[in-house]
């Protein structure tokens, strides 16, 4: 359990013809750190996931270890990166593989903050209700990664289902 309650932060936004759900989370700390902690496996793991590969190549495999150890790794495609202020990025949905799921992050930094704005392609109002929640959760252990907060004081029974009707409002 959270020591404060956690509340809904998305919100939806029209980008490049479709439907996004934004989500913004700020840091006390420079915007090259903020950019390690999102893509750096290193960083990136203590509070999603870790990554291999050479991100070179256009892919890398993906992880998540925030959810067990029989989740399936996944690949990512890199479509735009420009350290440290923009990522863009796509993967297979994992029920329809035939669809993909896109992914931006944006980092601004001013007088010693760094404001990331993480949105995801939505396309429907079924998978912002679980999206959204889920993205709530993750960027809330980010932020207490980035911090050295416990992270097990961070409860995804806190988000979900509690969050799903914010997410069904905001894609209705």
């Amino acid at each position: 359990m959270t020591t404060t309650s956690p509340r809904p932060t998305g919100r939806r936004e029209e980008r490049h013809g479709e439907t996004f759900l934004v989500f913004d989370r700020t840091f006390r700390a420079p915007i090259e750190d903020v950019w390690a902690a999102v893509t750096e496996s290193d960083r990136l793991v203590r509070w999603i996931g870790e990554w291999s590969g050479d991100p070179a190549s256009g892919s890398v495999t993906f992880r998540m270890t925030a959810e067990g150890d029989d989740v399936a790794d996944e690949t990512i495609w890199i479509d735009e990166c420009v350290p440290p202020r923009r990522l863009v990025m796509r993967s297979a949905q994992p029920v329809e593989p035939d669809l993909l799921w896109a992914w931006e992050i944006d980092l601004v930094e001013a007088d010693g903050t760094t404001t990331l704005s993480f949105a995801q392609g939505v396309t429907d109002v079924e998978l912002a209700e679980s999206v959204g929640p889920g993205w709530d959760y993750y960027l809330d252990r980010m932020v207490a990664a980035e911090a050295g907060q416990d992270l097990a004081a961070i409860d995804f029974d806190d988000y979900y289902p509690a969050f799903k009707d914010h997410y069904r409002a905001e894609l209705a």
